[in-house]
């Protein structure tokens, strides 16, 4: 009996070599090739007895052959498991001569004939041509994954005709026992094995260690499915049940539909860790064949794809805030030479004026024009403030510096130094309610100030009265600015407060589009929060409101 299960173990363990879709191969302490997996030789294009007993640099391009030789001999003098070349591009040559890249992970073990060196091999040629399709487009994405699966399936395929030949080779099940107990301990892949009703006979360290089962709480009590989402697992069954013109019922029978049916099967999923935990992983479901070619279970391997998904993410994200800049700096040079034209006219044509009026009786038409001047200037300033205040706004530079101060007496100063901006006949109203003591930055305040009153005066006729009221009440400071001017639309509010914006009724009126936006942001920063009561042709009113 204790043969018979020792027999059976080496079978299993057999399988799983001859089945698993990772290249596999051991080199022993001089680097020659003792042992590949069919994976591996499918990868490269070799059959068996071309490779065993060949130096492993015959799988790398020449042009890091003797290079190579270096590094093999170093991990031989402090071996250890690792993957190898972190943070550089590995590449190997296939018999054709074809280089494809590749991710390399190794392991070291001894045996009682000597050191040998396990290594994991991954074609990761697709996945370098999908990450840079990303940057451009991702059409060939689907082509270039189902030419993958279609050759993995046919791999599958292969290794399932193949097994019927291993079972026979007793002898050889117990020379490569200690290869496979190696593989199955080292390999980085989550490896589940199942019988065909989806119980979980098999548990390799890496299922454990990134799942968060031991292998007894799982083997012989559970479905593969206590790693899925049951919403991502109903969500597919409804697709394959439309792909294949049949019902697939959530469950089980959903992850191993494909495989069931000898077809590609390589899909991402979510899994589930014991914790709660969620990652990315793909996974490649293979079904198990007898000698009759009855399923008897199905074998699943997994590989965490977390980093290479935050990665995409990254590139996606960064690919996006690029594309909003470009179109931020469009925006900016239409709204610059548009806005810098009309100050810039006025200063050329009032310089000229002044450089003709010379007499001592003309010195009123001098200070009109050197008045237009000064005026155009300070236009000028306030647009390019408004650009340098968006581009802190963006950089995170913008500090909030608190201070205790009488808010009645600032807002009244603001306003007196704003009486030049009146229209004829326009009167601005204040009040203030409450205590005037209040802390928040004077700096930023001043500018809300400012920005919301220019505004009400420029969209005001003359003759009408604006409203300016502040309010301190318990923990909330309250400014509201009320106008009788031109009003905005219903559909413009919705836009009031992003970059560039105006107002479909604000052609005829000076503008960058920026200052809302900015007293927005202004707001946000100490903690507020701005709203907007419009109705046209009656006027408008700004609310800020400030939590203390």
């Amino acid at each position: 009996m204790a043969e018979q299960q020792e027999t059976q173990s080496l079978i299993s363990f057999d399988a799983l070599f001859k089945n698993a879709t990772i290249g596999i191969l051991v080199t022993d302490a001089h680097g020659k090739i003792v042992l590949t997996n069919p994976f591996l030789l499918t990868q490269f294009g070799y059959a068996e007895e071309e490779l065993v007993g060949q130096l492993v640099e015959k799988l790398i391009p020449a042009r890091f052959g003797h290079r190579h030789v270096g590094h093999r001999e170093k991990f031989h003098s402090q071996p250890r498991s690792r993957p190898m070349g972190a943070g550089l591009e590995l590449f190997g040559v296939k018999k054709d001569g074809v280089e494809i890249a590749v991710e390399v992970s190794l392991g070291a073990y001894n045996t009682g004939n000597g050191d040998y060196v396990i290594a994991f091999v991954s074609d990761i040629s697709y996945r370098k041509e999908s990450e840079n399709e990303l940057k451009r487009l991702n059409a060939e994405l689907e082509m270039k994954v189902a030419e993958r699966t279609e050759s993995l399936s046919e791999t599958v395929k292969k290794l399932g005709e193949q097994m019927k030949e291993v079972q026979a080779k007793d002898s050889e099940l117990q020379r490569v026992n200690g290869f496979l107990s190696s593989i199955w301990n080292h390999a980085e892949a989550i490896i589940i094995a199942t019988d065909n009703e989806g119980i979980i006979k098999l548990f390799n360290p890496t299922a454990q260690q990134q799942l968060g089962y031991t292998a007894e709480e799982v083997v012989n009590r559970h479905s593969l499915t206590l790693f899925h989402d049951e919403g991502e697992v109903a969500e597919r069954a409804a697709l394959f049940s439309s792909q294949l013109k049949q019902e697939v019922l959530p469950g089980f029978d959903t992850i191993v539909a494909k495989a069931r049916q000898n077809l590609p099967s390589e899909l991402e999923w979510q899994y589930l860790g014991k914790d709660g935990s969620r990652f990315p992983v793909t996974l490649t479901v293979s079904a198990l064949r007898d000698g009759d070619g009855l399923i008897s279970g199905y074998l699943g391997i997994a590989i965490d794809i977390s980093e290479r998904k935050q990665a995409e993410n990254e590139l996606r994200l960064a690919l996006e805030k690029e594309r909003e800049l470009n179109e931020l700096k469009s925006r900016f040079v239409s709204l610059a030479s548009h806005e810098f034209r009309t100050p810039l006219s006025t200063i050329l044509s009032s310089t000229f004026l002044v450089s003709r009026y010379k007499r001592a009786e003309e010195q009123e038409q001098r200070e009109k024009h050197t008045q237009r001047i000064v005026s155009s200037v300070n236009m000028l300033t306030d647009i390019l403030n408004d650009f340098l205040s968006v581009g802190k706004i963006e950089e995170g530079k913008i500090q909030v510096r608190y201070a205790d101060f009488d808010v009645k007496q600032h807002v009244t100063n603001i306003i007196a130094e704003m009486q030049g901006l009146r229209k004829a006949q326009q009167l601005v109203e204040y009040h203030h309610e409450g205590d005037v003591q209040l802390s928040l930055d004077p700096a930023l305040l001043k500018h809300i100030v400012m920005n919301l009153l220019s505004n009400a005066i420029k969209f005001s006729p003359s003759g009408t009265l604006i409203q300016v009221d502040t309010r301190c009440a318990g923990q909330q400071f309250s400014l509201k600015i009320r106008d009788r001017g031109a009003g905005i639309s219903k559909e413009d509010q919705q836009h009031l407060f992003e970059r560039f914006f105006r107002g479909s009724n604000a052609d005829d009126v000076q503008g960058t589009g920026l200052g809302l936006h900015i007293v927005a942001k202004y707001a946000e920063l100490m903690n507020g929060s701005i709203t907007c009561e419009s109705e046209l042709g009656k006027g408008t009113t700004f609310t800020v409101l400030f939590n203390l």
